[in-house]
């Protein structure tokens, strides 16, 4: 991967430019603000991220378990954090939304950047919500985040505040399970249930909830 320095002046040169007001959110907020911010690697604040997280869920809650997507587009696996490789992986395949993105979970922990990771691209999602879609991983949960660093880095980051992690928790209940491409690439982040024989048994899954440990 580039360096830190490197990656830091293509985000300066490339940042994408928005400016149909059309697109904006309905807030004072500047979501454009958002993403400028979060490209430089600094996190949102308490506000920020709970106005961002409300506008996404609304996005989220229409998303059917097995959300279709149409091609082109470029399929990404586990973040876990690492935001200088989200860095690369834009500056190689071509920034949201000249280029479509499917990520299949596993966004935060292990890394030392999950919030900033996971905040850009909720923050494209709801800038290009057609260009960019975000399936769940097994990382997306209360019980793995608080093992694996993302809990410990909310609390690091928003002053030993546990509110900003459980806002994130409670959105990763909206993602969708898997996606189809084209109606013939079948993607999903980890395995399939024995329980489990076709794609209208997963869209009748309520997956509004804590992942179960079963099913």
């Amino acid at each position: 991967m580039g360096s830190e320095n490197e990656n830091k002046e293509f985000l300066k040169n490339e940042i994408p430019q928005t400016t149909n007001k059309a697109d904006q959110p309905t807030s004072s907020h500047n979501l454009d603000l958002f993403i400028e911010k979060l490209y430089e690697c600094q996190p949102l604040s308490s506000s920020e991220v709970k106005f961002l997280i409300e506008k996404v869920k609304e996005i989220l809650i229409k998303e059917s378990n097995v959300q279709h997507v149409r091609a082109p587009v470029t399929v990404c696996g586990d973040i876990h954090g690492q935001f200088w490789d989200l860095m690369e992986l834009f500056k190689i395949g071509g920034k949201c939304p000249e280029t479509n993105y499917l990520f299949m979970g596993d966004y935060v922990d292990r890394g030392y950047y999950s919030v900033e990771s996971v905040s850009l691209l909720l923050c494209l999602k709801l800038r290009y919500p057609n260009r960019i879609y975000l399936t769940r991983g097994n990382h997306e949960t209360r019980q793995v985040t608080q093992v694996y660093g993302f809990y410990d880095e909310c609390m690091r980051k928003y002053n030993n505040n546990p509110q900003i992690w459980k806002f994130f928790t409670d959105l990763f209940d909206y993602l969708p399970l898997t996606a189809v491409v084209e109606n013939s690439i079948f993607c999903l982040h980890g395995g399939l249930s024995p329980a489990i024989d076709c794609l209208d048994h997963i869209k009748m899954i309520d997956r509004f909830q804590e992942v179960p440990h079963d099913g």
